[in-house]
């Protein structure tokens, strides 16, 4: 896969690229993993099926919403003091997360003062993020974690409902820019205030783990933060001692000024 197209893909987690190639092994109706091969080689949409299954897209609006709320009261209010606000929202995959945090930006007074760059390497994937359109079945919940995070408003003012889909309120686009960006591969591209990179770590093994961490470390300005999903942290990362804990239970750390 690297050869052909370009991606890397070799130092995922095991488990984790087990799953995702069996899956589209039965897929495809295979009775082995080895008939991928030809078909992943010569079959384009094959290829595309399989790149795009590597993907996290799982995901939700205020997803764990205690994170959201910890970020509402006590890193919000630092950024409020700067001037200007860079935020990298990594591995976004379909946006939830990135319109729940402007959302949480724009009822604490800051968005106006903020450019949020949300990345991910799927294009499928981030051509929903920049669509904003999603399932009106997970709304209930959506609203319902939102509610959790201190939200001070209906979060039904934020979109509106055509079918059986929600379309996000296009001005919550306005300070965004959706762009392709691998993190198993690809540089930093800017300094910013926060990042918000949830979820997307456990499913790298420790090289590539290590390889982003210090992607992250270059990315953020001194007393910048990194916001990792519940079950990640930065023990072992190779870059822990650049940074202190904020919160362990929200996985919130604070680069240090060296």
């Amino acid at each position: 896969m690297f050869r052909e197209s370009g991606y890397d893909f070799r130092n995922y987690a095991g488990a984790s690229l087990h799953r995702r190639i069996h899956h589209l092994r039965e897929t495809l109706g295979l009775s082995t993993i080895s008939g991928l091969i030809p078909l992943v080689l010569h079959d384009r949409n094959a290829m595309r099926q399989l790149t795009q299954l590597m993907s996290i897209t799982v995901t939700q609006m205020f997803r764990d919403p205690e994170v959201f709320l910890f970020l509402r009261k006590e890193i919000i209010p630092y950024l409020k003091t700067f001037p200007f606000v860079r935020i990298w929202a990594a591995g976004c995959a379909t946006g939830e997360e990135v319109y729940s945090l402007a959302i949480l930006l724009k009822e604490e007074g800051l968005y106006e003062r903020c450019h949020i760059y949300a990345t991910d390497y799927n294009n499928d994937a981030l051509q929903k993020a920049e669509e904003g359109i999603f399932q009106l079945e997970h709304i209930k919940e959506y609203m319902e974690n939102y509610r959790k995070s201190g939200g001070r408003d209906s979060l039904s003012r934020y979109f509106h409902s055509e079918y059986d889909s929600v379309i996000m309120d296009s001005r919550l686009k306005q300070n965004v820019t959706f762009a392709a960006h691998n993190l198993a591969m690809d540089t930093s591209f800017c300094e910013v205030n926060l990042i918000l990179c949830r979820n997307v770590m456990i499913n790298f093994d420790r090289e590539l783990q290590t390889r982003v961490f210090s992607l992250f470390r270059e990315s953020l300005i001194p007393n910048g933060f990194l916001c990792l999903g519940t079950r990640e942290g930065l023990l072992s990362s190779g870059i822990e001692q650049d940074f202190e804990t904020v919160s362990r239970d929200h996985k919130v750390y604070k680069k240090l000024v060296i």
